[in-house]
């Protein structure tokens, strides 16, 4: 049986989504054939309208819809203190703790040169800029714990260093509910230097 155009089409941008796959995307493409024409035009609406109503702040590189961004112009956070992050949804989920009163800086990924991806690439040198001409006592590097983030962290360190800035990392190790036994031996000796008095 031949599939119409227009579905096969839907289910091959669907499946170019990260974590779709052509299973996924087949079954998202003929949800949207059962919907009402109105819920389908909101959907188009929405994903025509995202890359018009969304635009990246000159001060912290994090998503926004004015710019400056509501967190950079945010007169009760605590200007002291700029935690880096790779992408904005880790600037999300940071702030979604309601924990963390500073301001952001988001790098717009990491380092990877088997990608193509290298300190140009990155928001270091606005990062830089920031940390000379504010009043920032501590940067918190909270790049992902992975091969990549550590390497980022450490280049970001390398440049903030000779600034005279204190710069931390965020604690690593065990998560909440986790079990020891199925922890591996990085994340275990992660948990182990980062230790606190109880």
């Amino acid at each position: 049986m031949k599939t119409p155009r227009s579905v096969e089409k839907l289910a091959n941008e669907f499946g170019k989504l990260p974590g779709i796959g052509q299973k996924t995307a087949s079954r998202l493409t003929f949800y949207l054939l059962k919907k009402s024409d109105v819920d389908v035009a909101g959907l188009a609406d929405a994903v025509a309208g995202l890359k018009a109503g969304v635009r990246f702040c000159s001060i912290c590189h994090n998503m926004a819809e004015d710019d400056p961004c509501a967190t950079c112009t945010d007169t009760t956070r605590d200007r002291s203190v700029i935690c880096v992050v790779e992408e904005p949804l880790d600037a999300q989920a940071l702030d979604a703790t309601g924990g963390y009163k500073g301001l952001y800086h988001v790098l717009g990924g990491a380092l990877s040169p088997l990608d193509g991806i290298g300190p140009e690439q990155l928001n270091i040198e606005s990062l830089v800029g920031r940390v000379q001409g504010d009043q920032v006592r501590e940067v918190i590097l909270a790049t992902n714990a992975s091969l990549e983030g550590e390497t980022t962290a450490s280049h970001v360190a390398g440049r903030l260093k000779p600034l005279g800035v204190k710069i931390t990392r965020l604690g690593r190790g065990l998560p909440v509910g986790g079990d020891l036994e199925y922890a591996d031996e990085i994340t275990i000796t992660r948990a182990l230097e980062g230790r606190s008095e109880f």
